[in-house]
């Protein structure tokens, strides 16, 4: 495991290179990789044939070969001539930040959008690597040479294939996201509004998702444990119903081309009505996993503003020290929006639900209704749908109070005024 640092560069204020070493370690060991060594590498200058220069390429050759090491994770984004170099030099697979998350994203997936994600990404990553992939270039398909042209080079050929899959693929992810659309037009018609987890990977997000709704979806203290979206319906402490979504995690130099192709999950971010952001508060890096969470969001067009803001949930206090939690709890109490919590003990998720309640109740509406008290049917589907905060008979009628949302007060208006 190797993360290059150039000398002289602006230290990143977020994250040690230390800290981006431990990171990409870790990203190994959620494919069981195993870390024979690591170490940070620092280069006076990054060298377009192997990135960190000759002396150091000479020195990891021995150590590679001492430790019997088969592959060499280099934390930066390769070239694929680099890439190719360096694997000459070594005679052992050389993945880079990249390739190492596509590895996992290919061993995680497990629904059908996710493979088909999955595949577009790893299949454009590898269009621009052929080169260190083919050693049989000269050969020729096609003519003989002597009536007709050379024909095309195998290196074009499988150039050609892998464009045209990826065009398959895009069309096949384009149903995908009109299965989506459909299913989400099919919930406003229920509807209940859509919560969205979000977070650094590893921040606990399938944990509390496992607490909040009781499901048993993997949760598991590794990187990237997460990638295929799960939904299940969740009732508040109001009797307010929600849809609760847990998505993949995100990390930092996330690949452009994978935020591009897995645009179809995560549009279930986008399209939530509200977002909860979590962090995992014992990590040292949480407020630069936190700054690479809100950049991808960004990319993606989903931000926080003053008309909606996300929930931040301080996950993990458990793991702090008696007084640690304490000024996280104390962080909580001080800052809006914001709630501290245990996934794994529970405690402050009775907070969280309340949070939840208080954001989704700010959209809602409080109408006072006089219907017939034989009207059975009315009265539940009000119950249904919104927050009944007052019943009461009136002779042969109900007095009832309750809280909608706009969508749902103009559809039982509709339906009194038809059944009128």
């Amino acid at each position: 495991m190797v993360h290059p640092v150039r000398k002289g560069a602006k230290p990143d204020a977020a994250r040690s290179p230390e800290a981006k070493l431990e990171e990409a370690a870790g990203l190994a060991r959620a494919i069981s990789l195993t870390i024979a060594a690591a170490e940070v590498v620092r280069v006076p200058a990054w060298r377009p044939s192997t990135l960190i220069g000759e002396g150091n390429v000479e020195r990891l050759k021995q150590l590679i070969k001492d430790e019997r090491i088969a592959v060499v994770v280099m934390d930066a984004v390769l070239g694929p001539v680099q890439q190719r170099n360096l694997e000459k030099e070594w005679a052992v697979k050389v993945l880079d930040r990249t390739g190492l998350i596509l590895e996992i994203f290919g061993a995680r997936a497990r629904t059908a959008e996710g493979r088909l994600q999955v595949e577009l990404a790893q299949l454009s990553y590898q269009k621009s690597r052929l080169v260190r992939t083919w050693t049989h270039l000269e050969r020729q398909r096609g003519g003989f040479g002597f009536l007709a042209g050379p024909g095309e080079s195998q290196l074009e050929s499988d150039r050609r294939m892998i464009g045209d899959k990826i065009i398959r693929l895009k069309r096949d992810l384009e149903e995908v996201k009109r299965t989506r659309a459909l299913h989400r037009r099919s919930r406003e018609r229920v509807p209940y509004p859509v919560v969205a987890l979000v977070g650094y990977t590893n921040a606990g997000k399938s944990t509390l998702f496992n607490r909040l709704v009781h499901a048993r979806v993997l949760a598991a203290d590794m990187l990237f444990a997460t990638l295929d979206p799960t939904m299940r319906a969740l009732s508040l402490p109001s009797g307010r119903k929600i849809i609760l979504s847990d998505t993949v995690g995100f990390v930092s130099d996330l690949p452009h081309d994978l935020v591009a192709a897995f645009r179809a999950t995560l549009e279930e971010v986008l399209a939530a009505d509200l977002v909860l952001h979590v962090h995992d508060v014992s990590h040292p890096d949480a407020d630069a996993q936190a700054a690479d969470v809100r950049a991808v969001l960004a990319e993606l067009g989903r931000t926080a503003d003053a008309d909606n803001p996300f929930v931040e949930v301080l996950n993990k206090i458990d793991r702090l020290p008696p007084d640690a939690q304490e000024a996280q709890l104390a962080r909580a109490s001080r800052e809006p929006d914001t709630v501290a919590l245990s996934a794994i003990s529970g405690e402050g998720c009775d907070r969280l639900l309340a949070e939840i309640d208080r954001r989704l109740a700010v959209t809602r509406q409080t109408v006072a209704y006089d219907l017939p008290s034989g009207d059975g049917a009315a009265i539940a589907w009000l119950h249904a749908h919104g927050q009944v905060l007052e019943s009461r008979s009136e002779g042969d009628m109900m007095h009832v109070v309750v809280a909608l949302d706009p969508a749902d007060r103009a559809r039982f208006d509709h339906r009194r005024a038809k059944g009128a």
